[in-house]
């Protein structure tokens, strides 16, 4: 890699991809495309925060690179409505302010997302149709149908004077997808036919053999699977599978029962389907509060909470926190999803307090409930050998799926694989594929109504204090640093109300002491005698329970 000033890295006569997220790890998807001394940006997503980021649910890349130049950037095209593609948006739009473009459903569900965050009048959204083409900035975009576990995926061609690329966001190879249309096929091989320099690919399943599968034969088998069942139905899915809503409404009416979307998401996504044609003939859902009163044996509920996620329905009805909704025993959860990596800790917590409810819980390893929506390595190579591109570059997985989409492209004769991560600046031309460069990249977190860095100040301090608790020590000192009352120590996550009465005690003691101790000169220096009582808390506390508490000290000088 060559180090390169950041004029250099976008050249005129350069064709250029940078991911800020989305590579090495699966989510919070961004990727940039320079040409011209222009930027195009596809995808700006999110992903969920786990336990190790106390008080955090929401995770997005640092636009900090492009919102620098925000004034290059011409354009954010979506992929499709996935969180981990559009659910950054509504964060970080007002860094960006250019235009958005998506197709249908995609802006129906964005929009409902700005609106909640009052940004509905403020971002310009172009509507595309399926297939469409349209120009953005110094780039010619074509839209190009595939399938996926959501209605409107598309790939992405980005033409320019210096070649063709691919960008192709989630995809799938499904024969029979319920909703939406099929891959077309055709359009990739005439794509192929006409050269392509390189193709951006997907890489999640990369280690699976085979196929993903089809959601027709999700449809059947979870038909088969709910008539076996005999009291309450949950089906645990993702909100953004359409097709899935379907079958679940599918099942109900084969077996004389209701279906109910439980979860403000799933009824977002309804919202959303309906509006745009995709649950045509589907009978309308009921509300978890109308579903309450009916027998056990007449409801089938889809909820929220697949991924064990705290806050979501599913969660909320394991811990009896629901308003509407309890399980009981012999009720069946059937969970219809695969486990995102991340997340089995806490997938496992959900299942194992559902499980104490007396709840049969099934899952992809008891019976066919769920196809992935992303390729497998005989769709991977079909798409090599439909699209034939000149560069390889994996995206959309962690370091060991981009590892193996690289072996598989190479395997299809693809002359050159680039497997790189967030922040380097990939030439795809002129020449061949080189790394020129690296920007600084990271993640920002939604902490209340801030957007806070990873790693700064405010959440080191949060993470050591679930770890080792806080303290605060409040002196009251006349202009010579005289004690003018007793210090006063309050403790926070470290002991019992009974050990902490007696610790306090003791800390007073110690403060009064170490402020006692200092020279005249230092106890009017109000640094010197915040840092004395801070340590002598620090010491005590490291001595009582081998801890290091956040100590904060508050210093009256009267």
């Amino acid at each position: 890699m060559t180090d390169a000033p950041p004029a250099a890295l976008n050249r005129p006569d350069q064709l250029a991809f940078l991911a800020l997220g989305g590579v090495g790890e699966i989510g919070m998807n961004l990727s940039l495309y320079g040409y011209g001394g222009r930027w195009l940006m596809v995808d700006c997503g999110i992903s969920f925060a786990d336990d190790t980021l106390p008080g955090v649910d929401v995770i997005m890349p640092d636009p900090g690179f492009i919102a620098e130049r925000a004034g290059e950037l011409d354009g954010l095209v979506v992929t499709h409505a996935h969180e981990d593609h559009i659910g950054a948006i509504p964060y970080l739009w007002p860094r960006l302010r250019c235009p958005v473009y998506a197709t249908p459903f995609t802006a129906a569900v964005l929009r409902q997302k700005l609106i909640e965050a009052d940004l509905e009048h403020e971002v310009p959204i172009i509507e595309v149709p399926m297939s469409g083409s349209f120009s953005v900035g110094r780039f010619e975009i074509e839209l190009l149908t595939l399938t996926h576990s959501i209605p409107e995926p598309n790939a992405v061609v980005l033409r320019t004077p210096l070649g063709t690329v691919l960008h192709t966001g989630d995809w799938k190879f499904d024969p029979d997808p319920l909703v939406g249309e099929r891959s077309d096929v055709a359009r990739l091989r005439r794509l192929g036919e006409e050269g392509v320099l390189a193709m951006i690919c997907d890489s999640t399943n990369a280690l699976r053999p085979g196929e993903a599968g089809s959601e027709a034969d999700v449809r059947r088998s979870l038909i088969e699977l709910v008539g076996r069942c005999r009291r309450r139905v949950v089906i645990a899915c993702f909100a953004t599978n359409v097709a899935r809503l379907g079958s679940a409404a599918a099942a109900a009416v084969a077996h004389d029962r209701h279906a109910a979307l439980v979860g403000r998401s799933l009824w977002r996504i309804e919202h959303a389907a309906r509006e745009t044609g995709y649950l045509e003939g589907v009978p309308p859902f009921l509300t978890d509060e109308e579903a309450a009163y009916l027998p056990r044996e007449k409801v089938l509920l889809v909820c929220t909470g697949s991924q064990g996620e705290p806050r979501s329905a599913l969660a909320r009805i394991a811990e009896d926190d629901h308003p509407e909704i309890v399980l009981e025993q012999d009720d069946t959860v059937i969970f219809s999803s695969r486990i995102i990596p991340g997340n089995e800790r806490a997938i496992g917590r959900l299942q194992n307090r559902l499980a104490a409810l007396g709840v049969e819980i099934i899952t992809e390893q008891d019976h066919f409930v769920h196809v992935s929506g992303h390729p497998a390595q005989d769709e991977l190579t079909r798409m090599y050998q439909l699209v034939r591109p000149r560069i390889a570059v994996p995206v959309h997985g962690e370091t060991r799926h981009l590892l193996a989409q690289g072996r598989l492209a190479e395997q299809c004769q693809v002359p050159q694989t680039m497997v790189t991560r967030n922040g380097e600046m990939v030439k795809l031309a002129p020449g061949p594929a080189a790394v020129i460069g690296e920007v600084a990249t990271g993640r920002l977190v939604v902490d209340g109504k801030r957007l806070l860095p990873v790693g700064g100040e405010a959440l080191r301090s949060r993470h050591r204090m679930t770890f080792n608790g806080a303290a605060l020590a409040t002196i009251v000192v006349d202009g010579e640093g005289r004690l003018q009352a007793p210090p006063q120590v309050t403790v926070h996550g470290l002991g019992s109300a009974e050990e902490d009465a007696a610790l306090t005690d003791e800390l007073r003691q110690c403060v009064s002491r170490a402020i006692e101790e200092l020279e005249p000169r230092a106890r009017r220096d109000d640094a010197a005698l915040r840092e004395a009582a801070r340590l002598a808390v620090r010491r005590s506390l490291r001595a009582w329970h081998g801890k290091k508490p956040v100590t904060e000290v508050h210093l009256v000088r009267i």
